[in-house]
C-alpha cells in the first residue's frame, strides 16, 4: 500500500484532483468529508464543539452552523486551534479506520487540505501538492465559489504559504491554467504512485 497525502491551498484545485486520481482508481480519504462526519448531530464531536463555542454555533434543526463556526475560528488563532484540538483527533482515527480496510496494493490518497500547517508530511509515503498562484485562489474564490474578497483573503491567509506547501511536495500539479492541462498532469502523477505502489509491494 502507498500512503499519499494530497494538499494545497484554498481555491487551488485539490477537489478536481482528487476526484480524477479516484477514477483511475485511487482510495480516497477525505480529511474534509470525515471532519463533517465527526460533528454530525449525536456525536460526540459535536457535543464537544457545543460545550467549547456554546450553541449559538447550532442551527435550529440542530445541525452545526458552519459559517457561523467559521466566522469565529478564522477570526481568532486561539479559537481555531481549540476547534482542531477537537476535531482532528477524531478525524486522524477515523481514517486510520478507512486506511486500515485498503488494499496491499492500492494507492491510498489522503486528502488532507491542512497538511503542511499540522505538520503531517511524516505521516505520508510521499506527499503531493496542487499549486496555483494567490493571484488564481482568490479569482477562484470569488468568481466560482462567490466569497467575499475579504472572506476569501482572510482564508487564504489563515493557511501555510505557497512555499511552505511546495517546500514539503514530493510531486508538484502546477493548477493554475485551464482544466484541460490539468489532466495530463494528474494522469502522470498516477502513472508514478502506480509505481511507487508496485516496488512498494514487491
Amino acid at each position: 500500500m502507498l500512503k499519499v497525502g494530497l494538499t494545497g491551498g484554498i481555491g487551488a484545485g485539490k477537489s478536481e484532483v482528487s476526484r480524477l486520481l479516484v477514477s483511475y482508481g485511487a482510495v480516497l480519504i477525505d480529511a474534509d468529508k470525515i471532519a463533517r462526519e465527526v460533528v454530525e448531530p449525536g456525536t460526540p464531536g459535536l457535543a464537544a464543539v457545543v460545550e467549547a463555542f456554546g450553541a449559538e454555533i447550532l442551527t435550529a434543526e440542530g445541525t452545526l452552523d458552519r459559517p457561523r463556526l467559521g466566522s469565529i475560528v478564522f477570526a481568532d488563532a486561539d479559537r481555531l486551534a481549540t476547534l482542531n484540538a477537537i476535531v482532528h483527533p477524531l478525524v486522524g482515527a477515523r481514517s486510520a479506520e478507512l486506511e486500515s480496510a485498503a488494499g496491499p496494493d492500492d494507492v491510498v490518497v489522503h486528502d488532507v487540505p491542512l497538511l503542511t500547517e499540522n505538520g503531517l508530511a511524516p505521516l505520508y509515503d510521499l506527499v503531493v501538492v496542487v499549486d496555483a498562484s494567490p493571484e488564481t485562489q482568490l479569482d477562484r474564490l470569488v468568481r466560482l465559489r462567490g466569497m467575499a474578497e475579504a472572506e476569501a483573503r482572510a482564508r487564504m491567509a489563515a493557511q501555510a504559504t505557497r512555499e511552505e506547501r511546495r517546500a514539503i511536495g514530493h510531486l508538484i500539479i502546477d493548477n493554475d491554467g485551464p482544466l484541460e492541462t490539468l489532466e495530463p498532469q494528474v494522469r502522470k502523477v498516477w502513472a508514478e504512485l502506480t509505481r511507487r505502489a508496485a516496488d512498494e509491494g514487491r
